[in-house]
């Protein structure tokens, strides 16, 4: 590959793809099309396929990828729970929880029986891949998420709080799956996954992030308001909680992806208890540094700071977000031309599409009152991306898997990302398009 400090072509290629997004944006919006197609043609142009700028691997390149899957990762989560304002009490919350945890084992053990029975896939493998591909997105699924905090529709809610829950909450079948191929250690009749890397890395990464979270935010508006001090830089304020959580997370031997996303929220709920669960002007809170005449006024205000500085990270964090996801759907359009784009992985790709991702909500939303329409839109909206990628990566970084297997888990990975791309950004604007008017309709027909 190219040495990307030497070679000008890597300016010019980061210049036109930077520029290409932002003329297009508009244009995106009115077509049945997602701005990750676009990203994915990028790199597929630029890499083997095309003029050859970009060659990496998955299976040699593993380290770099991870980590730059990791970095997008862990910021998107915490972006994720500073769009989400209603309290863990509510009832809003039911839905994505029993994604996150029944729907979450049960695409796993789906896909692992796929694996076994079908693709003939080792257990520990077939498991893995039931870890790598049963989580839904955080970062490709922006166009079905909630879009400002204030959003409380159900469909979107879910999806978006799902999203943030599984990607953390995949982590264990990950390491299950390791454990069976005898890359980590499970413990006598697996005890040490159930109480380690189970319960103790789930509920201690909450905890720490919440905490986190909390703890620093509450300081921040403390200084503001009785010293007018830790104001500005609010961006490396982002940066700096999402560093601090996700390294407190991982130094005690738990899943940092859970703790960014909850001090996401925590960050999001203070600013829920100085506004209200139900603000007079929802304003404020979407866009609170957006049109204040003094920002530092409205930084240190006692009712208006908690809204100015949710408002401000939220902002931030999206814009790097984005920035995270062209990066990495071009990396893996240019590793297309590594896939072995067998049958098999596109059929098991339509798959867990059009069977495996319902059977396992339809399992996990059984008596929970929702809609069929809500139900099926939230079936089909189990977009797979960078999650996916990161833990194919953190897999073979870590576990040395043998080349063929290897091999043949990146092409499949790979298969279904791009088809998901595909699939999910050419429905996505019909198909919310649709469901808008479907709910528009019926509210109409209820209040006249």
């Amino acid at each position: 590959m190219p040495d990307p400090i030497t070679d000008p072509r890597w300016f010019v290629l980061a210049g036109a793809t930077l520029l290409l997004v932002a003329l297009s944006a508009s244009l995106l919006r009115r077509l049945p099309l997602t701005a990750s197609l676009l990203y994915l043609a990028v790199g597929a142009a630029v890499g083997p396929l095309g003029v050859g700028l970009i060659d990496l691997s998955p299976v040699d390149d593993a380290g770099l990828l991870e980590l730059l899957t990791e970095l997008a990762v862990i910021v998107s989560l915490f972006t994720a729970g500073l769009k989400l304002r209603e309290p863990l009490r509510a009832g809003r919350w039911r839905i994505p929880v029993r994604l996150a945890v029944v729907s979450m084992a049960v695409t796993v053990g789906l896909i692992a029986l796929t694996g076994v029975l079908w693709l003939g896939l080792p257990l520990g493998v077939a498991i893995l891949l039931g870890g790598v591909l049963a989580p839904t997105d955080p970062v490709l699924a922006s166009d079905v998420q909630v879009a400002r905090p204030t959003d409380i529709e159900a469909l979107r809610y879910s999806l978006t709080a799902e999203a943030g829950l599984n990607d953390g909450s995949a982590f264990p079948f990950v390491m299950l799956g390791l454990g069976v191929l005898g890359f980590h250690e499970l413990g006598a009749s697996g005890v040490r996954w159930l109480t380690v890397d189970l319960a103790w890395a789930v509920a201690g990464g909450l905890a720490i992030g919440a905490v986190a979270g909390t703890l620093i935010g509450r300081l921040v508006l403390y200084l503001r308001r009785t010293h007018r001090e830790a104001t500005g830089l609010d961006e490396f304020l982002g940066l700096g909680l999402i560093a601090l959580s996700y390294g407190l997370a991982l130094w005690a031997g738990t899943y940092g992806f859970l703790a960014v996303f909850a001090a996401g929220l925590a960050v999001r709920r203070i600013e829920v208890q100085a506004t209200g669960e139900e603000p007079e002007d929802p304003q404020l809170v979407e866009a609170a540094h957006r049109g204040a005449a003094d920002p530092l006024e409205t930084a240190t205000d006692p009712e208006r700071g908690p809204a100015y500085m949710a408002s401000v990270l939220l902002e931030f964090n999206e814009q790097l977000e984005r920035i995270g996801e062209i990066t990495l759907v071009v990396l893996v359009g240019a590793m297309l031309a590594t896939v072995d784009l067998a049958w098999e992985s596109v059929a098991f790709a339509a798959l867990l599409f059009l069977v495996l991702r319902p059977l396992a909500v339809a399992a996990g939303l059984v008596g929970s009152g929702l809609p069929r329409l809500q139900v099926a839109y939230i079936a089909w909206f189990g977009i797979r991306g960078i999650g996916s990628l990161y833990y194919l990566m953190f897999a073979l970084s870590h576990a040395g898997l043998p080349d063929p297997i290897g091999a043949r888990l990146a092409s499949i990975v790979l298969t279904v990302m791009a088809l998901s791309i595909v699939v999910h950004g050419i429905s996505v604007t019909p198909l919310m398009a649709r469901y808008d008017r479907i709910r528009e309709r019926r509210h109409k027909a209820l209040h006249g």
